[in-house]
């Protein structure tokens, strides 16, 4: 049985103990963690292996921006809103929102955005800074047998890179809030609530250029009062952080070693730098 087979057997069988009619699920993400949606109760799962996640960390900080109205996607409502473990994973349960187009505007994207900053500058909960994603870039970078198929030069150029733009960012002293982590297209829900953001396992603090550095340049430019010196530098640093998980030996993100292949040359290539939804197009016209 494959670990893909055994997580949704965990999420069905979680669903299942909760009364919730979990017959089928369909994979709608499978990278690091996978998102089903069970049917026909109609829930989005979110499940990990136990000790890979921060799920219980999600779920508090759900709750907390769901009640200061932060567009986010909501709980289960039908359930207790924690973590369940099973067979080794971690599973949450969420609301299944169906997907309307248009998806949203730039402006409304940005607006989300903005609002869910807003939101998350109400609560105070433990969480890491910005700067520990760019240690555990390092941490695969440096060390070979975690990235055994990074050339000798590629690895010295991440190296130089993530150190050299974590001090640019630290020496500018930027205000620095809780954040998202990575509020990409990929985890903004369009729905008829409007945008909603998923994902809340990678939040940190730091500065809200960090966040936008995830966004598509059209979104960036609707956002209120941007550092666009620093949002250029969150820029390179999250194409370099990008590189250096795509050649994760673990990595799963599907199509990862060309996505890090083309951000190798894009950081070869040098400023300006493409938002990240540039490059994916680039991979995905491969």
């Amino acid at each position: 049985m494959t670990d893909v087979t055994r997580a949704v057997t965990a999420a069905t069988s979680v669903a299942a103990s909760l009364d919730l009619l979990a017959d089928a699920a369909v994979v709608l993400h499978n990278s690091n963690k996978l998102a089903l949606r069970l049917t026909p109760c109609d829930v989005f799962a979110r499940v990990a292996l136990v000790g890979q996640e921060v799920a219980q960390f999600e779920v508090d900080l759900a709750q907390r921006l769901v009640e200061v109205g932060a567009p986010l996607a909501h709980l289960e409502p039908r359930v207790d809103p924690r973590v369940y473990e099973r067979d080794g994973f971690a599973v949450t349960l969420w609301t299944y929102y169906e997907s309307v187009t248009p998806g949203a505007s730039p402006v409304g994207f940005a607006k989300a955005l903005k609002r869910l900053h807003d939101g998350m500058r109400t609560v105070d909960l433990p969480s890491p800074r910005f700067t520990d994603r760019i240690t555990e870039a390092e941490k695969i970078v440096i060390d070979v047998g975690r990235s055994p198929e990074l050339a000798d030069a590629d690895r010295a150029l991440l190296v130089g890179e993530l150190a050299g733009l974590r001090r640019a960012i630290d020496d500018r002293g930027a205000a620095e809030q809780l954040l998202h982590g990575e509020p990409h297209p990929g985890n903004v829900l369009s729905t008829e609530y409007g945008p909603l953001f998923i994902d809340l396992e990678t939040c940190c603090r730091g500065p809200v250029e960090f966040d936008l550095a995830h966004v598509p340049e059209a979104v960036s430019e609707h956002y209120p009062g941007v550092h666009h010196e620093l949002l250029d530098e969150c820029r390179h640093l999250v194409l370099a952080m990008v590189a250096a998980w795509r050649w994760d030996v673990d990595d799963q993100f599907p199509r990862g070693r060309l996505f890090g292949e083309e951000l190798l040359r894009v950081l070869r290539a040098g400023s300006p730098w493409p938002t990240l939804d540039t490059v994916v197009s680039r991979v995905d016209g491969l």
